[in-house]
C-alpha cells in the first residue's frame, strides 16, 4: 500500500517543476479583507499553467515513470482540470496520453485538453463511467494510469504550492483550502505542518459534495450516495485513502460553503478583484467571506484553485450576481396587446437612463388572457438607488407590474 509522502518528496517535487509549472502570485486583498474582517490573501492558482494546480501534481508523477512506462504511455479519466493537467505534462515529455472524459464534459474543456495533445474519448453519462473506460484501456494497453488525487507523487506535486506559501508570506496563520478528492489540502497541509505546526489548515467542501467531511465523521473514507452543487471540480464521492489520511493528520477543521455563497462569491472575484475562476476555485474565498471560520483579525490565505469555468454557469453567475448587487433588475408587465403600449413602458425606463438588456414576450401561457401579452423587460442599473426611482415612476404610469427576482 503507498504511503503519504514526506517534506522531501515535496522539495524534490519542487525541483523536478521547475520552468514547468508557475509560481503563482500571492496577492493582498483589501476589498475582501474589509469585508471579512481578516487580512485576506488570495493564492492566484487559476493562473497557473492550463488554468489549475492540477497540472503540478500530474507532471510530478509523470516524470518519475520509468523508459519503460513511458513507452507504454498514460491514461486517466477527467471532467475537466486534472485531464488538461495530465495532457499538458505528457505533452511536455512526449509521452502518449489517452484522456476518457464522460459526453457532458463542457466542450470547452474537451478542446482545452485536446489541445495539449491528449486522445480524448468521450465514454459514459458520469464519471464513474469514464473511470471505468480508463481501467478497462489500461488493461488492455498497459498505459499508466495517473490518478487525480490518491498517489503519492500528485500529493507531493499539489503539496509545492505550501512550499510557495511558505516562502510568499512569513506571518501566515490560517491556509483555506478547496477539498474534491483532497490530493491539494493533504499537500499543503503536509508542507505546512511540517515547517510550522502552528499554521491552521482549514479544508472547504460544497455542501452538495462533502465527502471528506462524512468521512472524518466515520472515520474512515466514505462514499456519497448522491452530489449536487456547481463546484462540479470538487465534487467527489469518495476520498482517496491517503488523502483521508492526511486530512485526519494534517487539517485542523473542514467547512462547507452552499452553492449560493459560492456563486456569489465568484461574482465578487470578477467584479471586484478582476479575478476569474470557476465554482470549486472560490470555495475557499467563499468561507473566508462567509465567515465559517473565525479568522477575525488573522493573516489568512484562501487559495484559488482554477479558472477553467463553464460558460454557461458563467453567465448564470453574473446574472445572478448583478442583480443581488442591485445593478442589474427585470419586470413583468401585462399589457394589452395593441401597438404602442409597450412604447409607453420602454419610454419612462429611457426617461431615467435604465439601460435596458433584453424584452420578451409571452402571449401562449394560459394565464395571459386573449388579447393581452406578458412583458418581461430586463434592464442594468447605474447604480443600487436607481431602482427606487424607477418604481416611483412606474407605480404613477403602471396599474399592476412585477419586480422579479
Amino acid at each position: 500500500m503507498s504511503q503519504l509522502p514526506e517534506l522531501s518528496d515535496i522539495i524534490k517535487a519542487r525541483g523536478r517543476l521547475k520552468g514547468i509549472v508557475k509560481t503563482t502570485p500571492l496577492e493582498h486583498t483589501k476589498a475582501f479583507s474589509k469585508k471579512s474582517g481578516a487580512n485576506v490573501y488570495m493564492k492566484l492558482e487559476n493562473l497557473q499553467s492550463t488554468g489549475s494546480f492540477k497540472v503540478r501534481g500530474a507532471y510530478n508523477k509523470i516524470s518519475q515513470l520509468s523508459k519503460e512506462e513511458l513507452a507504454r504511455g498514460v491514461v486517466c479519466a477527467s471532467a475537466g482540470n486534472h485531464a488538461q493537467g495530465v495532457a499538458y505534462a505528457a505533452s511536455s515529455m512526449g509521452v502518449k496520453a489517452k484522456v476518457f472524459m464522460p459526453v457532458f464534459t463542457p466542450p470547452l474543456k474537451v478542446i482545452a485538453t485536446r489541445s495539449y495533445g491528449a486522445d480524448v474519448v468521450l465514454e459514459g453519462e458520469a464519471f464513474d463511467d469514464a473511470y471505468q473506460a480508463a481501467m478497462k484501456y489500461r488493461e488492455e494497453t498497459g498505459a499508466v494510469f495517473v490518478h487525480p488525487f490518491d498517489d503519492p507523487d500528485i500529493i507531493a506535486g499539489q503539496g509545492t504550492i505550501g512550499l510557495e506559501l511558505f516562502e510568499q508570506l512569513d506571518t501566515i496563520q490560517d491556509v483555506l483550502v478547496p477539498i474534491g478528492g483532497g490530493g491539494m489540502i493533504a499537500g499543503i497541509a503536509l508542507a505546512l505542518k511540517e515547517m510550522n505546526p502552528d499554521i491552521r489548515i482549514i479544508g472547504v467542501e460544497a455542501e452538495g459534495a462533502q465527502s471528506m467531511k462524512l468521512s472524518m465523521e466515520q472515520d474512515k473514507p466514505n462514499t456519497l450516495t448522491s452530489m449536487q452543487t456547481i463546484a462540479d471540480g470538487i465534487a467527489v464521492k469518495t476520498p482517496g485513502q491517503l488523502t483521508f489520511e492526511a486530512t485526519r493528520k494534517y487539517v485542523d477543521e473542514l467547512v462547507v460553503v452552499n452553492d449560493a455563497e459560492i456563486a456569489h462569491t465568484a461574482y465578487l472575484l470578477l467584479q471586484r478583484a478582476k479575478i476569474l475562476s470557476e465554482p470549486a476555485g472560490v470555495a475557499a474565498m467563499a468561507a473566508v467571506l462567509h465567515k465559517k471560520a473565525n479568522l477575525k483579525g488573522r493573516d489568512v490565505v484562501a487559495v484559488i484553485s482554477g479558472g477553467n469555468i463553464n460558460m454557461g454557469i458563467l453567465e448564470q453567475i453574473l446574472e445572478k450576481g448583478m442583480m443581488e448587487e442591485g445593478l442589474r433588475a427585470r419586470i413583468a408587465v401585462l399589457i394589452p396587446d395593441v401597438a404602442g403600449e409597450l412604447k409607453s413602458i420602454i419610454s419612462i425606463l429611457e426617461s431615467i437612463r435604465a439601460n435596458i438588456n433584453e424584452i420578451s414576450h409571452e402571449r401562449s401561457i394560459t394565464t395571459v388572457p386573449v388579447g393581452f401579452v406578458l412583458v418581461t423587460i430586463t434592464f442594468n442599473l447605474q447604480d443600487t438607488s436607481q431602482l427606487q426611482t424607477i418604481q416611483k415612476a412606474l407605480d404613477g404610469k403602471l396599474k399592476k407590474y412585477e419586480i422579479l427576482k
